[in-house]
């Protein structure tokens, strides 16, 4: 009888432990889905408004403004904020600092809107949606331990913003296609590596606590990250320009 107690007692954690893995995941989703959504209507907005691009762009050199750069710089610094400040900042906070950034990313992705056709941008859209599905997917269900394959996919990143940074120098089309292409590995691969890892945060957080909820925001800027990143790479090769 002991036995038998002990077993179902077993069965029981590791049901209620999959559950909490299940919400957790979910609601990782659902916060992605919403600064997706915030991040498309800004970028429209935006494309559709022109004193909102006249402000971003010089009308003299044609080149970006002052205020242009701020916007295309300034989501790495809330990045930073958001790593950094995870401990010492209210869910309040992070919430906030995740709606701007998602709404900073989308002032600066209207340019995307203007350079490639609208088409060629939903189709890109649906490709990198299934793309992500599916590794989302193989992420969420496999047995295999994705550990060193996310060590060897973080590595790959770091290349590819050394070769970017290079790249700028010499202008290369041909290192251009390079980098998009390993960008495309790269990304695909993270969108795994991540969800298999919020799967196991997820089974051993406090459902309902203030820090798990503080996860959850976190866990929704990486999958946003792997999205957006996944879909500027494969627009590279996929995008039809005006």
């Amino acid at each position: 009888m002991l036995t038998d107690r002990k077993y179902a007692t077993g069965i029981q954690s590791r049901i209620e432990t999959k559950d909490l893995a299940k919400n957790f995941v979910a609601n990782v989703f659902a916060w992605m889905g919403m600064a997706l959504a915030l991040t498309a209507f800004t970028a429209y907005y935006f494309a559709s408004t022109p004193s909102l691009i006249g402000a971003l762009v010089n009308p003299e050199t044609g080149g970006m403004s002052i205020l242009g750069w701020i916007v295309m710089l300034s989501p790495i610094g809330f990045v930073l904020a958001m790593s950094m400040g995870l401990q010492k900042f209210s869910i309040g906070t992070l919430i906030l600092l995740f709606g701007a950034f998602s709404i900073l990313m989308g002032a600066s992705l209207s340019f995307v809107l203007l350079i490639y056709t609208s088409a060629s941008i939903f189709k890109t859209f649906v490709v990198t949606a299934g793309m992500f599905g599916i590794m989302a997917f193989v992420g969420y269900t496999t047995k295999t331990d994705l550990t060193k394959f996310g060590s060897l996919m973080f590595m790959g990143l770091i290349g590819i913003i050394i070769a970017s940074l290079v790249n700028m120098f010499l202008q290369s089309p041909t290192f251009d296609y390079i980098i998009s292409f390993i960008g495309v590995l790269v990304f695909t691969g993270l969108t795994a590596y991540d969800v298999q890892t919020l799967k196991r945060i997820g089974a051993g957080v406090e459902y309902g606590s203030e820090q798990t909820r503080k996860l959850v925001i976190m866990g929704a800027l990486r999958l946003y990250l792997d999205f957006i990143n996944l879909f500027l790479f494969l627009l590279r090769f996929l995008g039809d320009r005006r």
